[in-house]
């Protein structure tokens, strides 16, 4: 078996994993965005390591303007994971936080 279509058949389980976690309805919002981008990074990718390997004759890691903006794409994907899930922790706390006060008041 060869490594795309390792690849190609790893796509489902994400596919799997985004459907489950667009349906608990408990991820954040701005985090499920990421793990949607990062599905797109992953569609971007494939023409684009095509496109070196056919212009360049090399792969996609070795075509630097391509790698980075790959990469690029990659790291906003990432951000935005982790944002979304900062935000959430951090309205859990001040959530957390109003009980408290309130029982605390009562």
């Amino acid at each position: 078996m060869t490594k795309e279509t390792l690849f190609a058949l790893s796509l489902f389980p994400y596919l799997g994993f985004l459907w489950f976690m667009t349906q608990s309805r408990l991820t954040p919002r701005l985090a499920l965005l990421g793990f949607y981008s990062l599905l797109v990074f992953v569609l971007v990718t494939i023409p684009a390591g095509l496109y070196a390997k056919l212009q360049y004759g090399e792969e996609l890691a070795n075509v630097d303007w391509l790698h980075g903006s790959a990469e690029a794409f990659l790291t906003l994907t990432n951000i935005l994971i982790v944002l979304g899930f900062r935000q959430a922790l951090s309205q859990a706390k001040a959530e957390t936080a109003a009980e408290a006060d309130s029982d605390a008041q009562a």
